[in-house]
């Protein structure tokens, strides 16, 4: 990549429907999205689209250099995998749940890095959000969701600058050591698109 700065994509994904409601144990693609939100790095701004606005976002995805989540290797990508006209396990993804596990040896609530590394809290919880979806309160909704990019995209921004995360354990403040040097470098031979967008 040289000196080019790569443009990152936080995203976080709301659903209309339960594991539960679908019997799909835990198969993330069985579900049905009702809210992306999305940071770009390039423009610096935040944006939340509904399933009918998503080819907005996939103009986005498709010049990303790297998709940044938390649980999104398994829950997000795979969900809108199934959206998306191409492939997005081509693009480099940086899932900080996975980097947490990795260091840590267990997984943590992204409410609990929040808490002691940000001193902030989630808004509310998925099923709250699934609720608020069921009786048509998409705005808060939306909300919701771009408020859990912007957690996100704050840890991400956190661990590169200080190599760390934060959460509370038995109410005692711990660190967990996270290696970013990675977390941004490419492979040379990446295609630039997953597949041509008709605009």
């Amino acid at each position: 990549m040289g000196n080019k700065t790569p443009r990152i994509v936080v995203f976080d994904i709301e659903t209309s429907n339960t594991f539960d409601d679908v019997g799909s144990g835990n198969d993330a693609s069985k579900l049905d999205i009702s809210i992306v939100a999305a940071y770009d790095s390039t423009t610096d701004s935040y944006d939340s689209y509904a399933v009918e606005e998503l080819p907005r976002l996939w103009n986005i995805i498709e010049h990303a250099d790297v998709l940044v989540g938390y649980n999104s290797d398994h829950f997000d990508i795979p969900l809108l995998n199934k959206y998306y006209p191409g492939d997005l396990t081509l693009i480099k993804s940086l899932d900080l749940l996975v980097e947490v596990k990795q260091a840590l040896g267990r997984r943590l609530r992204l409410d609990t890095l929040a808490e002691a590394t940000l001193g902030t809290k989630k808004s509310g919880h998925g099923l709250e959000a699934i609720q608020w979806w069921k009786e048509g309160k998409e705005d808060l909704v939306r909300k919701y969701c771009v408020d859990d990019v912007r957690i996100t995209k704050e840890l991400h921004d956190y661990a590169l600058k200080h190599k760390e995360l934060k959460y509370k354990d038995f109410g005692e403040i711990k660190s967990i050591k996270l290696d970013t040097r990675a977390w941004h470098t490419l492979p040379t031979d990446r295609a630039a698109m997953t597949h041509t967008l008709p605009f």
